[in-house]
């Protein structure tokens, strides 16, 4: 089954009416993306110790600062990615899902909590039928760095150029593939690898950079593409990041011996193109990146949250489109924010939730663990 790359939301069903009860949600056991946990065993939510409180930042109980806020602005997606989400997959309904001016709140209420980046996710961000909007309300609010995460199939110059003005700083385009049966067979779309590149070049000549590019690459589909994906950066100029695949995936058919690991990535694409690393990386980052030794524009990047995990730096708080507050994209607890967004709460309440949902972030998220246990919710529901 292939999905029309033209799916949408309509703007006049985007509106939220309903008030949920304020409660934890326990993500496990659940229908990944028909149930927001709304019907969940409630369950408090602990406070953080008052010293914690009292300091204004967003702190868990291992010492770490959450500096970056992921927000799904909406679950729905024009791809069926075979890693992510499966093609009868149903989407939360609309009176669940968070307003743009409860986004743009939650926004500024992390910031002034220190958050110093937002990042805008799906499912499919530029499905959302007020994008624009969401984009100069968070640049009216806020002065954080504003970056989307997209599949980069219905990108356009007037598109970008707008959201640009808006207050998007910059873009990062998901390609999995640069051939076009593979790309159909991992997206389950109709869209091309030809159409993803048309807009890596618009944003690149909009001047939404630095531009990353991501791909997970998954064994017997994909993994021979490393060099192919590679050349991307150099022909562009940009950041090429190979993801490991994740058990974050709508059917949970996550099999470890499909992950490629980023060490089997990284030997794959220096056989041709040789890297030093860069240097650069931030402490916080989720990448290692590397130039290329001959000189050529662009860098790679590996993520390796399977086979080299990086939770003790993380500084990621998510937030998902109907308002669920998930300390780890792992979690399989997550606190909901909609009852104190639409009881009347004071942005000193939210701020507190905030820290309280920070304090219970678990130390890392035990992939390699016999204990561990996949969330219910896939990525796209959970704004990877």
């Amino acid at each position: 089954m292939q999905f029309d790359v033209r799916e949408t939301e309509s703007a006049g069903d985007a509106i939220a009416l309903s008030l949920p009860q304020f409660r934890a949600v326990e993500d496990v056991g659940r229908n990944a993306a028909t149930k927001s946990g709304l019907d969940a065993t409630p369950e408090q939510l602990p406070a953080a110790p008052a010293h914690i409180r009292a300091g204004g930042r967003m702190m868990d109980s291992h010492g770490r600062t959450i500096l970056d806020l992921r927000i799904s602005i909406t679950d729905r997606c024009n791809f069926r990615c075979v890693y992510c989400m499966e093609p009868d997959v149903q989407f939360q309904p609309r009176e669940n899902v968070m307003t743009p001016s409860e986004i743009i709140r939650m926004a500024r209420v992390a910031q002034s909590l220190g958050v110093r980046k937002i990042r805008l996710t799906g499912g499919e961000p530029t499905l959302h039928p007020q994008l624009t909007d969401i984009i100069s309300g968070i640049r009216a609010a806020t002065d954080v760095e504003i970056a989307m995460i997209s599949n980069g199939s219905l990108l356009t110059r007037q598109k970008l150029s707008a959201w640009k003005r808006a207050g998007l700083d910059r873009m990062t385009i998901s390609i999995d593939s640069v051939r076009a049966d593979r790309f159909a067979r991992v997206t389950r779309s109709t869209v091309t690898p030809e159409d993803v590149i048309a807009g890596i070049e618009m944003c690149v000549a909009e001047g939404l950079t630095p531009l990353k590019l991501n791909a997970v690459l998954v064994r017997g589909q994909n993994d021979d593409e490393a060099v192919e994906l590679a050349r991307l950066a150099r022909r562009f100029g940009v950041e090429m990041r190979f993801i490991e695949y994740m058990p974050l995936d709508s059917a949970h058919a996550w099999d470890r011996s499909l992950m490629v690991t980023a060490r089997e990535t990284r030997a794959a694409v220096e056989a041709v193109f040789p890297l030093t690393p860069t240097n650069m990386d931030d402490s916080h980052s989720t990448a290692r990146t590397y130039r290329f030794m001959d000189g050529a524009p662009g860098r790679i990047g590996f993520i390796a949250p399977v086979s080299i995990p990086f939770c003790g730096a993380c500084s990621r708080l998510r937030l998902t489109a109907d308002g669920n507050v998930r300390p780890c994209l792992f979690s399989t607890k997550e606190w909901s924010v909609m009852t104190l967004l639409r009881g009347g709460a004071s942005d000193a309440e939210l701020a507190n939730f905030l820290i309280d949902v920070t304090w219970t972030k678990l130390a890392g998220h035990n992939i390699a663990s016999p204990d561990f246990v996949q969330p219910e919710r896939p990525m796209s529901a959970v704004g990877g």
